[in-house]
């Protein structure tokens, strides 16, 4: 399976909206309640693109997956114990698989590729945040080598900071 990478763009928008959404139903299927009509919005990923954040990973002509990078974070960021302050980081924020494309390693597969991007870029060290009663995701990033750093307590509950040295 191939997965070719680029920036979204304003007309990605609305497949993005409607990817989002139908993860959303999935997540709360599986008992997930970490995103609502609150976060992540329409116009969170809009200015995602206008910032030249928001890459699309498509698969045929469908969007698979979808993730923020940059070096934005939430001021509860400073509650992390990080490993590696003096790197230079960037933060993973909402990636989000389409659920048509769940469960076929498309989620491991962006994170190898966003590792490798930062790499060519020389950034050293990438972190995030991952939500607490989410087992698939804090499994992904375990398996991908991320450490937990600390807590985050946000409104839908608690989250966990993650850092991976990746120089």
């Amino acid at each position: 399976m191939t997965i070719d990478y680029r920036l979204a763009n304003v007309n990605d928008l609305e497949e993005i909206n409607l990817l989002v959404q139908k993860a959303i139903s999935k997540m709360e299927d599986n008992d997930i309640h970490q995103w609502d009509e609150l976060y992540p919005t329409k116009e969170d990923f809009a200015n995602d693109i206008k910032n030249g954040d928001l890459y699309a990973g498509i698969i045929g002509s469908e969007i698979a997956v979808v993730f923020a990078l940059n070096q934005e974070s939430d001021e509860d960021y400073k509650n992390g114990t990080w490993a590696y302050p003096e790197r230079a980081y960037f933060v993973l924020h909402r990636l989000c698989v389409n659920p048509a494309f769940q469960n076929r390693g498309v989620a491991a597969k962006t994170m190898q590729y966003i590792e490798e991007m930062l790499r060519n870029k020389e950034i050293q060290a990438i972190r995030l945040d991952v939500f607490s009663k989410n087992p698939y995701s804090q499994r992904l990033y375990a398996r991908a080598g991320y450490v937990q750093t600390g807590t985050a307590d946000w409104r839908k509950g608690r989250f966990y900071l993650m850092e991976k040295y990746i120089r």
